[in-house]
């Protein structure tokens, strides 16, 4: 264990304190709320990350949504729609396990929408996404960057070892060979559709005790800049007596 691992160890725990009080006074002022988007490459942690960042928070402020290829009811609707229906309630941290980011980065990469059809998503996702700041939730969105080498030793992981099998799919293998042009779509649309109201952060995601550290301080320190309050108190409580 190398001292930089040990010193953030020791710095999480004290994040995920902190953690944990925001998120209490974000679920009491319940006016507000928080979403965390994450997106990566396959094998690039964001199970882990949200496993690992909200272990320690109230279950009943959290969220979390995954968003897979759209199937059944959710293809007769604006791609957003499916969006819509899982956004945080006022109080709440949401989180999406994959978000509308994949219908202009895996449809582009697989030829499924064109370059006009593209232009209209990213155009509708900015709109969407300063919606969500003018009423109230915070929108922090986390790109999980891991090397292609080190996803290699990932995928080869879930081979070699029986209680990880579950987690493999041959399909990540066809993905795993069009890496350069996953790579290169995230880069233009994370360069697109960086805003000062919804910005992007990219996170090293090779080591994951530096990926914790990196993703719970940000939260950290969105919520401290949110700064909820808990709501005033009845008037006159302090005199009650419980008998």
């Amino acid at each position: 264990m190398t001292q930089g691992k040990t010193e953030l160890d020791q710095s999480i725990l004290a994040l995920h304190l902190r953690l944990e009080a925001l998120q209490g006074r974000l679920w009491a002022e319940s006016k507000r709320s928080l979403l965390l988007v994450l997106q990566a490459l396959d094998t690039g942690g964001k199970d882990g990350t949200i496993r690992r960042v909200f272990g320690g928070v109230n279950p009943q402020g959290v969220t979390v949504s995954g968003f897979r290829a759209p199937i059944g009811e959710e293809l007769q609707h604006e791609f957003l729609w499916r969006i819509y229906r899982a956004l945080p309630r006022r109080g709440e941290i949401g989180i999406f396990n994959r978000s509308h980011y994949e219908d202009v980065v895996a449809t582009h990469v697989l030829g499924l929408i064109d370059a006009d059809e593209e232009k209209r998503r990213l155009k509708a996702i900015r709109a969407f996404e300063e919606h969500l700041t003018e009423s109230g939730t915070t929108v922090v969105k986390v790109f999980l960057h891991i090397s292609k080498d080190q996803q290699r030793k990932r995928l080869q992981e879930r081979i070699d070892e029986p209680d990880k099998r579950w987690k493999f799919s041959a399909a990540d293998l066809d993905t795993r060979k069009r890496w350069d042009d996953f790579t290169a779509q995230y880069s233009h649309i994370i360069e697109e559709t960086s805003y000062d109201f919804a910005p992007w952060f990219v996170v090293p995601a090779n080591h994951k005790w530096y990926r914790d550290w990196a993703v719970i301080n940000l939260l950290v320190d969105t919520l401290e800049a949110m700064n909820p309050q808990f709501p005033p108190a009845a008037p006159g409580i302090e005199s009650i007596v419980v008998e």
